[in-house]
């Protein structure tokens, strides 16, 4: 199957399940962070559109603990920055639908939490097709070193993404086993 297939397919058994909230232990994450020596405090995340994985409750407690939290804004020619953001912060929807921080501040995470659309054993992943997060965790690695999460549902798992020269593989791939 080609990406596109993948993509539609995962979509469709993604949106007929309509998880429920997930846990994840917290204490995995915060030992992903300190086996590959990241000890700063700013963590890149994500506000659940279209199904993904709700990652709130893992920004929530990256917040208790004192990390700066940002989420992505949208940019032209399918660019994003992240931007400060706190859980309790108001937040506007983009034109895809998809709800951005309002704060200027551009912040840059030591810690990128990804959502996935499809995954395989070799932590390639799908999204959703603008190539923002490759784009994005490419420009990063450039200025700073950053460890990748992706969050998605076991069912996502397939067997063989076929990533080309423009696809970036996360560092880690959570997922409920």
């Amino acid at each position: 199957m080609n990406k596109s297939q993948i993509r539609k397919k995962i979509f469709k058994i993604r949106k007929q399940k309509k998880q429920k909230k997930l846990t994840f232990d917290f204490s995995s994450i915060l030992k992903i962070l300190k086996k590959k020596y990241i000890f700063g405090k700013t963590v890149g995340g994500y506000y659940p559109y279209n199904y993904e994985i709700d990652i709130l409750q893992v920004l929530e407690k990256f917040e208790k603990k004192n990390f700066l939290i940002s989420l992505p804004k949208i940019k032209k020619k399918s660019q994003m920055d992240f931007f400060e953001w706190s859980i309790n912060d108001p937040l506007v929807v983009n034109k895809f639908g998809i709800p951005e921080p309002i704060s200027k501040k551009i912040k840059y995470p030591d810690i990128l939490l990804v959502p996935v659309v499809a995954f395989d054993n070799h932590l390639n992943r799908i999204g959703y097709g603008g190539g923002f997060y490759d784009r994005y965790i490419k420009k990063i690695r450039k200025k700073k070193k950053v460890v990748t999460i992706g969050f998605a549902y076991k069912y996502q798992k397939v067997k063989k993404i076929p990533a080309d020269i423009y696809d970036i593989k996360l560092d880690f791939i959570l997922n409920n086993k």
